[in-house]
């Protein structure tokens, strides 16, 4: 079998995205992106690679795009919803994935890498893990060679939730919290690697792997993390009562800026933990402490 050398890239313009197109390049690949409009932007100063435009709800720009590919990795996701535009978890999750493996399927992709999120199970509190479980189902159902990448907390440059952490412990004297489970981030460069060494292992056909950091921190462990990190000898802590943070995000969610909805509170709540081991073998990397990873993250 000729080997792989086109790979058809969702959500590339995401924070992922941008870190597995560089991973994809280092393997050796031919990158082709799928862009919606407007978001060109996102990828400025990523050289080398093909860009087509198109989006996960339109099937036709889906098979018109991946005509010539050999592989998809399917990034995308959201995780917060925007109602005036019905950009809904059920409508990116459920719907897109099911026309992206439709659509791989039709045009004879050979291998198909699916990002899914640690914590999307049957019987799921959030509708955010639900939708990503329903995504997974259609991915289990379809005839492509798949593997499945569930991601707790991935950290680096530019993410959405340590990067605010990050400015929260910078900014503020007092880091209100709120009392959850714990935690197992992991940097974007490890899980991207294993991404696109997911794509010529044979062994990794039909898998799902989970995928976290070595250490499972609670909030508050990571706010004091950073803390140690950034050089500040002593972080002041307080937890927000419960009822006050959900009271507080039922109200306010709606706001663009601010920084939780009631489905991530759900999520905060349990555990966001894993044995990745089988991830970290086969796809030969060494875990990173997190201690590690911040410092690289913020020196």
């Amino acid at each position: 079998m000729r080997p792989l050398h086109r790979v058809f890239v969702t959500g590339a313009t995401g924070f992922v995205g941008r870190t597995v197109i560089q991973a994809l390049r280092a393997e050796g690949y031919v990158v082709r992106c799928l862009v919606r409009r407007g978001s060109e932007r996102d990828l400025r100063g990523v050289e080398a690679i093909e860009r087509v435009e198109g989006d996960v709800l339109s099937p036709q720009t889906l098979e018109e795009g991946m005509a010539g590919c050999d592989a998809v990795v399917h990034l995308v996701g959201i995780i917060r919803e925007h109602v005036p535009t019905n950009t809904t978890f059920y409508r990116v999750h459920v719907q897109g994935t099911g026309n992206v493996v439709a659509a791989a399927a039709s045009v004879g992709v050979r291998r198909y890498i699916h990002m899914s999120a640690l914590g999307a199970r049957e019987g799921a509190r959030s509708r955010y893990h639900q939708t990503k479980w329903a995504a997974e189902e259609a991915v289990h159902a379809c005839s492509l060679p798949w593997t499945i990448v569930r991601p707790s907390v991935i950290y680096g440059r530019g993410d959405g939730f340590v990067s605010l952490l990050v400015w929260v412990v910078r900014r503020l004297p007092v880091v209100p919290l709120i009392v959850g489970g714990r935690l197992q981030p992991v940097p974007v460069e490890q899980v991207a690697q294993g991404v696109a060494r997911a794509l010529s292992r044979p062994s990794a056909v039909k898998q799902t792997y989970e995928v976290g950091g070595p250490d499972r921190v609670t909030l508050g462990e990571l706010v004091d993390l950073i803390g140690k990190v950034l050089g500040r000898r002593r972080i002041l802590k307080f937890n927000v009562p419960r009822v006050v943070v959900r009271v507080a995000t039922r109200a306010l969610h709606r706001l663009p800026y601010f920084p939780l909805t009631p489905d991530q509170l759900l999520m905060l709540e349990e555990d966001n933990v894993c044995d990745p081991a089988p991830f970290f073998s086969t796809f030969g990397l060494a875990p990173l402490p997190l201690a590690t990873g911040l410092r690289q993250l913020l020196g």
